[in-house]
């Protein structure tokens, strides 16, 4: 249990205040999110099939770059104990086999009464977003 990030309470929290991850996408990762999520769209697991698609190779589930947002949070801003409310996503581009995501968040606007957080989110293909949105996370406060 030593490996427990630490969690940044309500009152640490400004506006602007960020934090990034970044996640290679692999076949071996886009199946296991396969078998664990149940989607199996070939479009993410069969190569002949995805070669006939306006992608034409096969593309990392859209959810896959929403887990790497939830990952950020709940490992590092604000870490454990923080709860999610809220989450919007638009979807901007495929994320491809070897991609690297680069996931960053982002404190947009913080609600003392309620101890929530609104957060900007973005994963990126080389500088280019592919997903955006914004997520609303019930903060801890400091223990008292």
């Amino acid at each position: 249990m030593g490996n427990t990030p630490k969690s940044v309470y309500f009152e640490d929290l400004s506006v602007g205040q960020e934090a990034s991850h970044s996640n290679t996408v692999t076949a071996d990762i886009i199946r296991a999110f396969a078998d664990v999520s149940g989607d199996r769209n070939p479009v993410h697991v069969d190569a002949e099939y995805a070669a006939t698609t306006m992608f034409k190779e096969r593309i990392a589930h859209g959810m896959l770059s929403a887990a790497y947002i939830s990952a950020v949070f709940g490992m590092q801003l604000p870490g454990p104990g923080a709860i999610y409310i809220s989450q919007t996503l638009n979807f901007k581009a495929p994320v491809k086999i070897g991609d690297t995501v680069v996931t960053t968040v982002k404190v947009a606007e913080l609600v003392p009464e309620k101890k929530r957080a609104k957060f900007e989110c973005v994963c990126a293909v080389n500088g280019k977003p592919v997903v955006q949105g914004e997520a609303v996370l019930m903060v801890p406060a400091r223990p008292a």
